[in-house]
């Protein structure tokens, strides 16, 4: 069975590329597709039970991905995933970067050299084979690392707009920019607990709970939230 997986950041994103992509070079693959903000896999629900499906019979499956980053952007979490479906027997396949489809690891790992039955050649032997094994891996890891390495960078420029604010209301000073200061100061932890707590990005609290724990007016919650969304629309 194939399968397609496919994925956008926000509702109001267009998904039509991705499954494009998918369909033309698997017109019978079965879609899973969903809107979902954060890094992490848990939370989302097409890919949760998509993975359900595959788990019932993973060595005939076959799931397809536009990109890596569709499948994870938390590189820690992407890599375990992989060599776990990997290990059950899944294919794997990204379109943009066929380099790490599984397929592409498996024939890599297959190409070591064979044992002579000299035990000093096959000490060099197996020595080899080791470094072809983390070559190819590596591969693997990297493409993850980058797919995360983008949003942290988007984050990043977030946070240095936020301190170039705060410097430039520090230099004009006066009572309003020390007021806008004093909001920027709370604003940040504020967004930073919805970013890590809140379902909406893979967290485990619920906006109404959230609203209690940070103890912020609903409406300044919902806007903070509408923020996060925007600063990671693109991913």
């Amino acid at each position: 069975m194939i399968y397609g997986y496919a994925r956008i950041s926000r509702r109001s994103q267009k998904i039509d590329d991705r499954l494009k992509n998918i369909k033309k070079a698997y017109p019978d693959a079965r879609i899973y597709q969903e809107a979902f903000i954060g890094t992490k896999i848990i939370g989302r629900k097409e890919f949760n039970k998509l993975l359900k499906e595959v788990y019932k019979n993973s060595i005939n499956s076959t799931i397809v991905f536009d990109s890596v980053s569709r499948m994870s952007r938390n590189a820690e979490e992407g890599i375990q995933k992989y060599f776990e479906l990997y290990d059950l027997g899944v294919n794997l396949i990204f379109l943009k970067e066929p380099y790490i489809n599984t397929a592409t690891y498996k024939e890599s790992s297959s190409q070591m050299i064979q044992s002579t039955g000299n035990e000093i050649a096959d000490i060099y032997i197996q020595a080899t084979n080791e470094v072809i094994r983390i070559l190819v891996r590596k591969q693997i890891e990297q493409a993850f690392e980058q797919s995360q390495k983008e949003v942290d960078d988007i984050h990043e420029r977030t946070r240095e707009g936020i301190r170039e604010a705060k410097r430039k209301g520090k230099l004009v000073g006066g009572a309003g920019h020390q007021s806008k200061t004093l909001n920027i100061k709370k604003k940040e932890p504020a967004k930073e607990q919805i970013r890590q707590k809140s379902k909406t990005f893979g967290g485990a609290y619920t906006d109404k709970d959230l609203i209690k724990i940070i103890g912020i007016a609903p409406n300044t919650y919902y806007k903070y939230k509408n923020e996060i969304r925007m600063e990671i629309q693109e991913f």
